[in-house]
């Protein structure tokens, strides 16, 4: 199975997403390549968890049809972000969320070696997905899944939302 991860600066979305394509049924009545799969995105702003999946419609023909179930929560303003937390715990002297020195030696000593051993850089413009090395890494599976930004409304509706489309 694959897994790959891809990092940067600058890039078009800032977000942390986990895409799990899964197999085609033994009976496949799509008659297409488009796959089922579960998604996962944490984001500034929200929080998703989505399938998408070819199913049949009702009826006594074999047609299918997409199906997309999706969750989202999105924080309300009172909660506290990571970023604030950390900077109030470090006020008052809780390290608890803070890495030890030992454990700060025992990264470098393995990340050390490396970043010694050169390798080269492939320069991207800022708001790409990177340079096109990166796109023939992931050729023979299928290529990358870029994340799109996702418009978070908070204007109207519940902090938690849960949508079925067909």
């Amino acid at each position: 199975m694959p897994f790959l991860i891809r990092a940067g600066k600058c890039l078009p979305v800032t977000t942390t997403e986990v895409q799990v394509k899964l197999r085609k049924p033994p009976l496949d009545i799509s008659g297409d390549e488009s796959k089922n799969h579960f998604h996962f995105r944490l984001g500034p702003g929200e929080i998703s968890l989505s399938l998408s999946a070819r199913v049949k419609r009702p009826g006594e023909e074999l047609v299918a049809k997409p199906a997309h179930l999706l969750a989202v929560e999105q924080p309300t303003a009172d909660e506290v972000d990571a970023y604030e937390r950390l900077l109030g715990d470090a006020m008052r002297g809780d390290g608890m969320l803070f890495v030890r020195e030992d454990a700060v030696e025992a990264a470098w000593a393995i990340v050390d070696p490396i970043l010694a051993n050169a390798t080269t850089l492939h320069q991207y413009e800022p708001g790409s997905w990177g340079p096109c090395e990166a796109d023939r890494l992931a050729l023979d599976v299928g290529g990358w899944h870029n994340p799109k930004e996702h418009k978070a409304s908070t204007a109207h509706g519940p902090k938690s939302r849960l949508k079925q489309r067909a």
